[in-house]
């Protein structure tokens, strides 16, 4: 009785190692084959998503380098306002020299002068030597 005891104590054994070397020798396959399964699935949404963030990143490219042009023409601006100050002073001087020579023309017209003389001939070019 002890003998067969011992049998059915050794085939239990047996069979339990059995089984565990199976599933040990099949397990890494398994885990492999479910592995490349979801790499198939999912690489082509991957590869997608590589090329939209691949355009997006040259349009933010474009609208960054857009806003650091216009924002060294508006420092350009800024810095030009001295220019632009010297041609406003510029014009009002001209404006002034203007009403200057409309007010002298004026009061010579009022002193009787006859026309030929306001208007002046033409300057002939300097005689070269």
């Amino acid at each position: 009785m002890e003998d067969q005891e011992m049998q059915l104590k050794v085939r239990r054994v047996t069979d339990k190692f059995t089984e565990s070397m199976y599933v040990l020798a099949n397990e890494p396959s398994v885990a492999l084959y479910r592995l490349q399964e979801h790499v198939r699935r999912s690489l082509p949404e991957l590869v997608q998503h590589k090329t939209d963030m691949q355009s997006w990143e040259e349009q933010s490219q474009g609208a960054i380098y857009s806003v650091e042009y216009a924002c060294s023409a508006v420092k350009s601006m800024t810095n030009s306002s001295l220019y632009f100050k010297n041609i406003d002073g510029l014009l009002r001087q001209a404006i002034s020299m203007k009403e200057q020579i409309g007010n002298s023309q004026g009061r010579s017209l009022h002193d009787d002068t006859p026309p030929s003389s306001l208007v002046s001939a033409p300057h002939a070019p300097p005689a070269s030597s």
